[in-house]
């Protein structure tokens, strides 16, 4: 077998709402025998991964998929359930899978759910080797497998403080973006977005960390407003150090003065050998170090947030404890084979690692790692407790005195954080500290919460809920209004003028189209952003308060919506155009995809269908939404039953568009004041209009807000650029427009037939990824309105130069043109100027753009050559 293709579907899509990984196989020699044809199959399958025993599918009862095995399935349907399985057996919970045959043969196209890209991505790779094993006979070994996928997926990980975070905003519908591979993670939407990086806050105090960062400006700033602190001095060379130990008292410890996660600290120093040997320690970490008293007591940590106590823990080093037969090395192992333990902060507990430190104690108590401990005999090998060295947590959030809970409040604005960690050495939280035998030894701006939400011992917090509670206050927002457009044709101009009507009524808008990502009016990146992508550059934008995105067909294939759901989808109608990739074969197969957008709407919000498409009208009953339709014909049959049952709808009555509820009825505006509509000429358009009507009144805008904006929409250059721009060349006029497809064709021919009296000539392409047939049509359907076309090759995709255009010529010859009313040339730029050249008095020249900037600057330019010439 071999994979030709596999991608992660990461938005609702096709397929699935959730996230999928898509497969296209080939299955070989493997398509002439499915698997009742293979002696011991199902067996041996059972055998390897007796597990999927509760595979239901089609049957729908537990070992229904060994009965599918059976009764005979191809070897791609075992793919996609052996793919799911393992991600199963490597911890995550994943069910959804579907296979489908192509119409090549040999050729499916499976998809599977997963939770981790790359974990599902692998174990798909997995899975294909393990069935091709299956097939000659031989088992597999999928431990290793499983043991490899696990790790795969802990590299992509949150760090356990983050993920709380974004659990809990998740539980509160709040939306995620991770903004880089680590934990850098925007909550909410638009302007109502909050950042954190790991539990440092978007408004956390730059002061306040570069004070906590500093152990000693800590101390002095502490000290000095009464809160208890070890004795300390900061020191930058040996002179310093021993002068230090000397005016403090052994025993010491020494730190560096800027560091975190317990590197480099050495505690309980008791002479100068041991003092040397700690400050070289330290050095590495930082060039200045901090030379303290040592308390004695426990290591306790509080949490603050939002000038609150939330918790305590009570840390205590990583210790062993013998049994009497193994080695300090092996009970190290044994602890690390813990499967809470991980690398980092990325479990709920740390490996033990040996290190320097846990030399110098095993010294200490005359031992070595290969020492035999006595049964029950517990030694300490860490002198610090941080869970990053491997130490273990006890919650004491319930004993912790109330006077030490207002200190560490008063700590959190002293030092001015809103998330600390406060370490505490002292006997115990249940008594106010007491200076010289307790006091806290630093403070932490960035506190992991490992400790809080999944102690050792004791009752778990989720104090993330005090940080989503700090981020959002009751009542706050975490979403902006998302609008999402799509069909086959007018998408861009629709989401412009739903974009304009939005914008000239004092909201910030975010838009995606497939030209550029432009936010407030201002093209930030220029380019296809028509995909999730696109919707993920609007939703970072921290000024937007609406995103208004156009959904193009691909995007959704590839890579599924850029988001979850929206608060109005739009679907404006479908006609043949990329049929026969991805899968995608068939008018019904493309309307089910573009439905994606109007199935993925908020109860609570609209879904906008044309009623005049009945494709698109087919679509209705899919949608969870408040269904509202437009319709040029106000006796629509559809139109009264939406009108009937409550539902809103957006018409055309005696030339004016109107908005229709039980109860109420609005006229917005006459269609000929539309300046887009080209004095209701452009029945395109028109439709465009009442689709952008809908949406904005479906948003909550009034009659005088929407008809402000659709009476200010121009199809000029500025405001809409490539879609359907007339320029008056002073005797001859020439349009810009990007409908390149069969339905374009036809929906604007009738308009430009009646712009101008002379001659219709055309520049136009193909699109070389469509079929040849389709191309083919595309050359037939221009025969109908042109008289006559400047063939060029825009877009040649994978044909080689020329192959498109010829294509098309095959289909202008078809509906009648003759060679003579066909000019051959290849190159966009240079077909531009053929074909404005060809004009003369009367005529119309449409220029379907591809390079839409540069067509617009070689039409402007060529008129102004021409007022030159005029003027001399």
């Amino acid at each position: 077998m071999k994979i030709i293709e596999m991608r992660a579907i990461r938005g609702p899509n096709y397929y699935s709402r959730h996230p999928v990984i898509f497969m296209r196989l080939d299955l070989g020699e493997l398509e002439e025998k499915p698997t009742d044809l293979v002696p011991g199959f199902k067996d041996n399958l059972e055998k390897m991964i007796p597990s999927m025993q509760e595979h239901k599918c089609s049957p729908g009862v537990v070992g229904g998929f060994f009965q599918r095995l059976v009764r005979g399935t191809w070897a791609g349907h075992v793919v996609e359930h052996v793919a799911l399985e393992l991600q199963c057996l490597a911890g995550h919970e994943v069910a959804f899978g579907k296979t489908f045959d192509t119409n090549d043969t040999g050729i499916y196209n499976l998809v599977y759910r997963y939770i981790d890209e790359n974990m599902g991505l692998r174990a798909g790779e997995m899975a294909v080797k393990i069935v091709e094993k299956l097939f000659e006979g031989v088992i597999s070994d999928i431990q290793p497998m499983v043991i490899e996928l696990k790790k795969v997926a802990e590299t992509s990980l949150l760090g356990p403080s983050t993920q709380s975070i974004v659990d809990e905003a998740g539980r509160r519908g709040i939306s995620h973006i991770r903004l880089n591979e680590n934990s850098y993670v925007q909550l909410g939407q638009g302007l109502h977005q909050r950042r954190i990086q790991a539990t440092m806050m978007d408004n956390t105090s730059a002061l306040g960390v570069e004070i906590a960062d500093d152990k000693e400006n800590t101390k002095e700033l502490l000290a000095s407003l009464g809160i208890p602190v070890p004795e300390g001095k900061s020191v930058q060379n040996t002179d310093e150090l021993f002068r230090a130990a000397e005016d403090i008292g052994y025993p010491l410890v020494v730190k560096p003065l800027i560091g975190n996660h317990g590197r480099g600290i050495t505690i309980n120093i008791t002479n100068a050998e041991e003092l040397m040997i700690a400050y070289q320690m330290a050095g590495k970490i930082c060039d200045t170090c901090l030379v303290e008293k040592y308390l004695g007591g426990f290591d306790f940590r509080i949490l603050v947030i939002d000038g609150k106590f939330v918790a305590a823990a009570l840390r205590e080093p990583a210790f062993v404890i013998g049994n009497g037969k193994d080695s300090i090395r092996q009970l190290i192992d044994e602890i690390n084979r813990d499967p809470q333990r991980g690398i980092g902060h990325e479990k709920s507990l740390t490996k033990i690692t040996v290190d320097y430190m846990t030399e110098r104690l095993m010294t200490i108590q005359n031992l070595t790692l290969e020492s035999i401990l006595a049964e029950g005999e517990k030694v300490y090998i860490k002198s610090t407790a941080n869970l990053s060295a491997g130490g273990t947590a006890l919650d004491v959030t319930d004993k912790v005195h109330p006077l030490n809970q207002l200190m560490a409040e008063r700590i959190s604005r002293i030092v001015d954080l809103n998330v600390i960690g406060i370490d505490i050495i002292a006997d115990s939280l249940e008594e106010p500290l007491q200076s010289g035998s307790s006091g806290v030894v630093e403070v932490n701006a960035a506190p992991g919460f490992r400790m809080h939400l999944n102690p050792t011992k004791g009752t778990p917090r989720n104090i993330a809920a005090n940080v989503v509670d700090m981020l959002f206050p009751p009542g706050s927002k975490h979403a902006i209004p998302i609008i999402a457009v799509t069909g086959t044709n007018g998408k861009t101009t629709t989401t412009r003028l739903i974009s304009h009507i939005l914008g000239l009524n004092g909201n910030t808008v975010g838009m995606t189209s497939t030209d550029a990502v432009i936010i407030d009016n201002i093209p930030i990146l220029k380019g296809d952003y028509s995909g999730p992508e696109g919707a993920r550059k609007v939703m970072m934008d921290s000024t937007i308060s609406h995103a208004v995105l156009e959904v193009a067909r691909g995007g959704i294939l590839r890579r599924g919506l850029g988001f979850k759901e929206s608060d109005v989808g739009v679907f404006l109608n479908v006609s043949s155009d990329h049929l026969g990739e991805g899968g995608i074969d068939t008018l019904e197969e493309l309307t089910r995809l573009k439905s994606t957008v109007t199935e993925t709407v908020k109860p609570s919000g609209h879904a906008v269908f044309n009623a005049d498409d009945p494709r698109v009208l087919s679509c209705m009953e899919k949608t969870k939404a408040n269904p509202i339709l437009f319709s040029k014909d106000p006796e629509n049959p559809a139109l009264k039953t939406n009108f009937e049952k409550g539902n809103m709808n957006v018409t055309i009555e005696d030339g004016n568009v109107v908005l229709r509820k039980k109860g109420w009825a609005s006229i917005l505006a006459s269609v000929v004041e539309i300046p887009i509509t080209f004095d209701g000429n452009a029945s395109f358009n028109i439709e465009n209009v009442m689709a952008a009507t809908a949406a904005t009144a479906a948003l909550g805008l009034n009659e005088k807000q929407i008809r402000a904006g659709l009476v200010s929409f121009s199809p000029s250059i500025g405001q809409s650029p490539g879609r359907m721009n007339v320029i008056d060349m002073d005797g001859f006029k020439v349009v810009i427009d990007y409908g390149h497809n069969i339905g374009a064709i036809k929906a604007t021919g009738d308009f430009i037939r009646g712009l101008m009296p002379g001659r219709k000539i055309r520049m136009a392409s193909g699109v070389g990824n469509r079929r040849g047939d389709d191309i083919l049509e595309f050359g037939t359907a221009l025969s109908e309105y042109y008289d006559h076309i400047v063939l060029c090759d825009a877009d040649p995709r994978e044909r080689s130069a020329g192959e498109t255009a010829r294509i098309v010529k095959q289909g202008l010859l078809k509906g009648g043109f003759k060679e003579d009313m066909i000019t051959l040339v290849i190159d966009e730029k240079e077909a531009t100027r053929v074909s404005l050249e060809m004009a003369k008095m009367g005529d119309l020249v449409v220029l379907q753009a591809d390079d839409i900037n540069q067509v617009i600057k070689d039409v402007l330019d060529y008129k102004k050559s021409r007022k030159d010439k005029t003027n001399r």
